[in-house]
């Protein structure tokens, strides 16, 4: 089966992967990965950690390859060869250049289908995973966003650290690694994307050659989120304190995400937005402020984060949460909205401009919407967005969301925050 759909052209394999690819001619590099639809949300509690952990693994070595001949290999002809696990996808990516594309999917073929697991790989690579965890709890915005994903979400996957624990990686053995790869990396749950100077007809050859013993079939099956909130401080002792402040947010596959985007330009996403602006600019209270969204498959976290003077984060989250307050009571204005449109529509340009990125994007519009969205498309979304849409959605996600508070460094007792749990209940 091939098609063409937007200037990306599209093919499956026989085994049931998916080839896509778009070529930029101006470039004379190519971007291209496997991206996988596993993540942390895929795993049970036992298991947490283990998709970043066989992310680790895949490059300790296969059956034709050693550890050093598969950096030797894309190394040798320039190339860089990384990955990275999120909650809902795993990703194998290299950039080459124009010549060297077979190069690239032979190893990235080799990666996935041949891995040469052994324990004392295994032994070496949890220390390093272990290390990794440790100097993500120095760093205090990681610790907040965490401490804040794990109030919005508790007891469930995606309120989990995708890296894990030091226990539960303590425990994986060679065995749990191998049963979690046969039953996750299979063709149908798989995208093979590449963007850049790169030749449609070739790539799919080139796939067909080096991904043909790819198992076929696969399957996701995902618990169903529950949005919690509530608020916790965490022990460490920082410089400053930080503050995550959430609600809960859309899903990606919402027709409401591209209203939660805008909202979420105006309050908190640039220089000229009222977090920012009010926080920052007018008060002096913070350097860093700011608000976020995450959209996962079915839900989502939107929140607001700030770093400022310990003795001062009451004063900062009452300033936040007047800012939402009044979103809810005004919504935005004409200007406001325009000016996210514009910086959404921006970004979107120029994020595309990069093959990367573009590589990327294909991939998962493959896996979690089953086509490719025309750029035409996304931009005509932005551009129906109405004042009322905004108001609407951000009184609909306080009314709906029991606020979730995150705090580190946190030299107040706790008791005294609890009062912002109930400060919407009036609204």
């Amino acid at each position: 089966m091939e098609g063409s759909l937007m200037e990306a052209r599209v093919s499956t394999l026989s085994n049931g992967l998916r080839v896509v690819s778009y070529e930029m001619p101006h470039l004379e590099t190519v971007s291209l990965g496997a991206w996988i639809a596993v993540g942390s949300r895929n795993e049970l509690p036992k298991q947490h950690g283990i998709a970043h952990f066989l992310e680790h693994m895949a490059f300790k070595g296969t059956t034709t390859r050693s550890a050093i001949e598969i950096v030797e290999t894309i190394e040798n002809v320039g190339g860089d060869l990384n990955a990275s696990t999120g909650l809902d996808q795993t990703s194998y990516y290299a950039v080459v250049m124009r010549p060297d594309v077979e190069v690239a999917v032979s190893l990235l073929g080799d990666i996935l289908q041949n891995p040469r697991f052994e324990e004392d790989e295994l032994v070496r690579e949890r220390d390093v995973i272990i290390q990794e965890i440790l100097a993500n709890e120095d760093q205090p915005d990681d610790v907040v966003f965490d401490l804040a994903q794990t109030l919005a979400f508790a007891d469930q996957s995606v309120g989990r650290p995708v890296m894990g624990t030091v226990d539960t990686v303590s425990n994986f053995t060679l065995e749990d690694l191998t049963d979690f790869m046969k039953m996750h990396y299979r063709a149908e749950n798989m995208v093979l994307s590449a963007a850049g100077a790169i030749d449609h007809e070739e790539f799919v050859r080139f796939a067909e050659t080096y991904f043909s013993a790819l198992p076929s079939g696969g399957s996701r099956s995902l618990e169903t989120i529950s949005y919690n909130g509530g608020i916790a401080a965490g022990s460490q002792d920082f410089e400053q304190g930080h503050v995550v402040i959430g609600f809960e947010g859309v899903a990606f596959k919402s027709s409401e995400i591209f209203t939660m985007q805008l909202l979420n330009s105006a309050l908190g996403g640039g220089m000229s937005s009222r977090l920012f602006q009010e926080v920052r600019e007018k008060r002096g209270l913070a350097y860093h402020v700011y608000s976020f969204h995450s959209a996962y498959e079915d839900s989502g976290l939107f929140g607001l984060y700030v770093a400022c003077d310990k003795k001062r984060q009451l004063e900062v989250i009452d300033v936040m949460l007047n800012e939402i307050a009044t979103l809810c009571e005004s919504g935005l204005n004409l200007v406001e909205l325009n000016r996210a449109k514009a910086q959404l529509k921006c970004s979107l340009a120029m994020s595309l401009e990069s093959s990367a990125v573009r590589a990327e994007q294909l991939a998962r519009q493959l896996l979690f919407f089953d086509r490719i969205i025309p750029v035409s498309e996304l931009l005509a979304e932005i551009e129906a967005v109405s004042l009322e849409a905004c108001q609407d959605l951000v009184q609909q996600i306080v009314k709906r969301s029991e606020p979730t508070i995150a705090l580190v460094g946190c030299e107040q007792n706790i008791d005294e925050f609890k009062g912002f749990n109930s400060y919407f209940k009036a609204l």
